[in-house]
């Protein structure tokens, strides 16, 4: 089996939810959207990217991609973009983060079993 292989279908969502994530960090200033949709849209983003260039199995990526964010938002509660001497920089906060929240937590997870029931109800998912 050949793991690295590009999926059309998935790079374009990765790119529409790249667009619509950057449109949220630029743009939106709320309470909702920007601390909790962006969250929850950021799982299925990674998971996106990453089914766009490899052939694994949907369960395995889509865990990869939760266990992914739970370590960015744990380096979050270390504080770890001050730690890395990068505090001051706007691309450092916005990628990495610097405040923890379990709300981010259950965002993620959201996003996660949203992409496990998308994937089942399409039945293209490998669950092996």
């Amino acid at each position: 089996m050949q793991i690295f292989r590009f999926n059309k279908n998935y790079f374009l969502l990765t790119l529409l939810l790249f667009t619509i994530e950057v449109m949220i960090a630029v743009y939106m200033h709320d309470n909702f959207i920007r601390p909790y949709v962006g969250d929850y849209l950021v799982v299925i983003f990674i998971y996106c990217f990453w089914m766009s260039i490899i052939s694994a199995p949907v369960w395995k990526v889509a865990l990869a991609s939760l266990i992914f964010s739970y370590i960015v938002e744990t380096l979050q509660y270390f504080n770890f973009v001050t730690v890395i001497g990068l505090q001051h920089s706007k691309m450092a906060n916005i990628l990495l983060g610097n405040s923890f929240s379990w709300s981010d937590m259950i965002a993620y997870t959201l996003g996660f079993l949203t992409v496990l029931g998308i994937e089942w109800i399409s039945h293209r998912a490998n669950f092996r």
